[in-house]
């Protein structure tokens, strides 16, 4: 077996991958750009991919190609359909962030319901020997007890967002799809959920449903002017719409940790936005702490093997 990493880069240089248990070769890339992928895997039969994009085209020229290992849990830089077709088994990493991204996102939510970048600015600017006695009261501190959390996605990462959620003492709903009806007790309409939350975070995968299911008219519908949060897909908010929902006041401030395009050309909305106190743009990290990445590729290498011994695990089909 020939296995070709085209993006080792993208995951810590401090991640140990073990030695796959079966006889191959193995070729590493740091990096592979778009008009070096079709040489790098023409004679592979097993590609291990993060964010490298894998088009049909780019597919046809790689004959060999038996099975494709994602380092991520998000596949939409494969095409499935044309991996479906190849007999190309498909597989990804579940539920390996599963404390990494909770706590990042209730991070993001502290530091801003909390005002923490804004007293750390205002600190550093001498506000405080000004105010000329203990404390000072410049920017909006709330608590989050008491306060209702909404989460769009309940997958094992949004489930573990809500059991953080609810022992902070908050009430949490579970936002229904946009646009669909009569989904149970368990789900609150989606139009709902903008209305009643004080915190709103997003925790779904980026299909065509859910592509900018957030935006203009969306932050108009926010009554409480929530924290919106979004450590899933960019794309999922319409990022043109985040700026001027901050200057309306229409929202009490954002975090986000993705964005559409990564990383953000200068001229992205989001670049205007870093010098606000109630913005905050991570660059994907979320999911990297360290056990999380250790983790994923201690899975990586289980897929792989699962793979070779006919049992794949994980397994990525194209939707019907």
């Amino acid at each position: 077996m020939n296995i070709v990493f085209l993006d080792r880069a993208t995951l810590s240089p401090q991640t140990t991958l073990r030695t796959v248990g079966f006889p191959h070769t193995l070729e590493v890339f740091d990096r592979t750009a778009p008009d070096e992928v079709a040489v790098r895997i023409a004679r592979a039969d097993i590609l291990i991919v993060n964010k490298v994009k894998l088009t049909a085209d780019l597919l046809a020229g790689a004959p060999s190609l038996k099975f494709v290992a994602v380092a991520a849990t998000g596949t939409d830089n494969v095409d499935l359909a044309a991996c479906a077709a190849r007999g190309i088994v498909v597989s990804n990493i579940r539920n390996y962030a599963k404390h990494s991204v909770p706590e990042h996102t209730f991070a993001l939510i502290f530091a801003l319901r909390r005002s923490l970048l804004a007293y750390h600015a205002s600190v550093r600017a001498g506000r405080w020997q000004q105010a000329r006695q203990f404390c000072f009261f410049d920017h909006p501190i709330r608590d989050l007890a008491g306060s209702t959390l909404g989460i769009v996605g309940d997958g094992a990462l949004g489930q573990a967002v809500a059991a953080m959620g609810r022992a902070l003492g908050m009430k949490v709903l579970f936002s229904a799809h946009k646009g669909r009806t009569g989904q149970g007790s368990l789900y609150t309409p989606f139009d709902e959920v903008l209305a009643r939350a004080d915190v709103l975070t997003l925790h779904c995968p980026l299909r065509p449903a859910t592509r900018n299911m957030i935006g203009a008219p969306e932050f108009a519908a926010m009554r409480r002017k929530p924290l919106l949060i979004n450590t899933a897909r960019g794309g999922l908010v319409d990022e043109s719409a985040v700026g001027p929902a901050l200057e309306a006041g229409q929202i009490a401030g954002a975090g986000f940790d993705v964005t559409s395009t990564e990383p953000p050309p200068a001229d992205h909305p989001f670049m205007a936005l870093l010098d606000r106190p109630d913005f905050i743009l991570t660059p994907h990290v979320a999911w990297a702490a360290d056990e999380a990445v250790q983790a994923l590729a201690d899975q990586l290498v289980d897929n792989i093997e699962a793979f070779e011994r006919g049992e794949p695990a994980n397994q990525v089909r194209p939707a019907a």
